[in-house]
């Protein structure tokens, strides 16, 4: 299965170090962050691991949900864990889906059989309230992840889910965004009072909403 962008996200229900998750249910109405490391005990998963665990503060700011998972068990996520705290500095305080058995890893596609035949790849899908994807990006296994990035992208989707804006070319929360060209300026009159910069027609800059 191939999964897009705007397609539902496939849920499941799978073991993890958290207990059993009901996916859906889990996220709730939250946002989701579901990402795949390759393998336990590996160097770069663990120090992803260790900064997404410090992060938590800013994904909870943003309603947003984080879950890992690797196709180890359960025993080697717990053992995994003891280290990520050793080396990191941070427990783990979020669950990592034990999928021994593959079906996540095939229901969001992330094992590539071209890179590795058993092992996922990096992937990392953010999932709206409505259960819906709205990201994917897909890194191989010897890339480690940028999770400034991702908090970058999070902030500029729920921006864009709730104002009739997109966001320009290495955009940051709080700077100016760009009117939609569905937006024709007497609908942007209302709707940016305020007024805006146009550059060109459809280049249209206005302060973040």
């Amino acid at each position: 299965m191939t999964l897009r962008l705007g397609d539902q996200a496939p849920d499941f229900t799978q073991d993890s170090t958290e207990g059993s998750i009901h996916f859906h249910d889990w996220v709730g109405k939250s946002w989701c962050i579901l990402f795949s490391h390759p393998k336990d005990f590996t160097p770069v998963c663990t120090t992803e691991l260790g900064e997404v665990s410090k992060l938590k503060g800013e994904f909870e700011a943003r309603n947003t949900k984080v879950i890992g998972l690797s196709v180890d068990g359960l025993a080697d996520h717990k053992a995994w864990s003891a280290d990520i705290e050793e080396t990191q500095g941070v427990a783990l305080n979020f669950p990592l889906l034990a999928d021994v058995d593959r079906k996540v890893s095939d229901l969001y596609d992330m094992i590539h059989p071209n890179a590795h035949d058993t092992l996922t790849v990096r992937s990392v899908f953010v999932i709206d309230p409505q259960k819906v994807v709205k990201l994917i990006i897909t890194y191989p296994a010897s890339t480690g992840r940028n999770f400034q990035e991702i908090l970058r992208v999070l902030d500029s989707l729920q921006l864009t889910a709730k104002h009739k804006v997109a966001t320009p070319v290495n955009w940051k929360d709080g700077e100016d965004v760009i009117i939609v060209p569905t937006v024709d300026n007497e609908a942007a009159k209302k709707l940016f009072p305020d007024g805006w910069k146009e550059v060109k027609p459809y280049l249209r800059l206005v302060k973040q909403p």
